[in-house]
């Protein structure tokens, strides 16, 4: 593990109220859900990779969620929202979900028993007319957070999609898709690959797609790079083309980062020139496709690989109209370097 892959909590902001709780995954899954939509209408991704982008955010909802349930009436520990380039949770709030579902059945049996928990609450708001205590509460929360949510469904630092039959425009036979949570940039990158396979069958060779994607295509660099990588270690897979989409930062008022955005949108609400619950999302998509092919080796071992082409970048903005405006305001030379003008979603109301 090199040094960039190494998390802190100092790292981070804390989430300290059930206020902020329900704020933070109101808005986050609000913006998620919006930005699903404008890929779609903005023909962004094809219908398959909307299809699939879909599924990864939805595990990354899933989990916020999660976490969301497990700290609402935790006294002692709370939720730490990234500092750097994201807006997201910070990275070590995933790992300890899977720290602890690892444990569910060794923390459920210490936890009081659901019927003596209800007949306690009951007796509390119907007898005693007190409010319940939030240790209690808190013990509910836990209850419900060991009992519902599922490890599999968990937003890993790698999660490997399965490999299906490409679109019919694309030109190719196969692709595959894969998201990983860069721990440098404490933000998700969501991936398509699509290729050709030279051997009978691809299934018999899938083992061995999945270990070179999740060793060698796990983190931020350069796409050509990974290409290159990838070609290289597969000999039977013949990449075509490849998609990176890196999902973030979340500018709104928990980020804390130096980004243009993220400081705009931040003096607009110290100003109240812009409400409270503004958010913009930054999303940057890179491409790069294979233009020939060459064989390499010696006269026993030659192996074909692609050459590639240049990798070409996009960078776009999502936000509410009123945030459009002042981004354009503040941030002109940012808005005029991207791919399309600013994408308007809806506010959050």
């Amino acid at each position: 593990m090199s040094v960039n892959h190494i998390v802190t909590p100092l790292d981070s902001a804390v989430l300290d109220s059930k206020e902020h709780y329900v704020f933070y995954h109101r808005m986050v899954d609000f913006a998620f859900k919006e930005l699903i939509v404008a890929i779609q209408q903005q023909a962004l991704c094809n219908h398959q990779e909307v299809l699939l982008f879909k599924q990864y955010c939805d595990l990354l909802l899933y989990s916020i969620e999660a976490m969301r349930i497990k700290y609402m009436y935790d006294e002692e520990d709370h939720m730490k929202v990234d500092l750097t380039h994201s807006g997201f949770p910070n990275y070590l709030e995933f790992r300890y979900l899977f720290n602890d579902l690892e444990l569910r059945d060794d923390y459920l049996g210490k936890l009081t028993p659901i019927v003596t928990l209800k007949e306690e609450f009951l007796d509390t708001l119907m007898r005693k007319k007190e409010p319940i205590k939030k240790s209690r509460l808190f013990q509910a929360a836990s209850i419900v957070y060991y009992s519902s949510v599922q490890k599999q469904y968990i937003f890993n630092r790698f999660v490997q999609g399965k490999i299906l039959n490409a679109p019919e425009e694309i030109g190719t036979k196969y692709m595959t898709s894969w998201s990983f949570f860069d721990v440098s940039h404490n933000r998700p990158f969501i991936c398509f690959m699509y290729f050709n396979y030279s051997g009978t069958d691809v299934e018999d060779y899938k083992d061995d797609i999945y270990e070179v994607l999740k060793t060698t295509a796990d983190r931020d660099m350069s796409l050509d790079t990974m290409a290159y990588t990838i070609d290289r270690k597969l000999p039977k897979v013949l990449p075509k083309l490849i998609k990176r989409i890196d999902l973030g930062p979340m500018h709104n008022v928990f980020a804390k980062d130096e980004n243009d955005i993220t400081h705009a949108i931040l003096k607009g609400i110290g100003k109240k020139e812009i409400p409270l619950e503004s958010y913009a999302i930054s999303l940057k998509i890179d491409e790069v496709a294979s233009g020939s092919e060459f064989k390499d080796g010696g006269f026993f071992s030659k192996q074909i690989l692609q050459k590639w082409n240049d990798v070409f970048k996009l960078k776009y903005v999502f936000a509410p109209h009123r945030i459009i405006q002042l981004l354009h305001n503040k941030t002109p030379e940012l808005m005029n370097g991207l791919a399309k003008p600013p994408i308007e979603m809806s506010r959050l109301k």
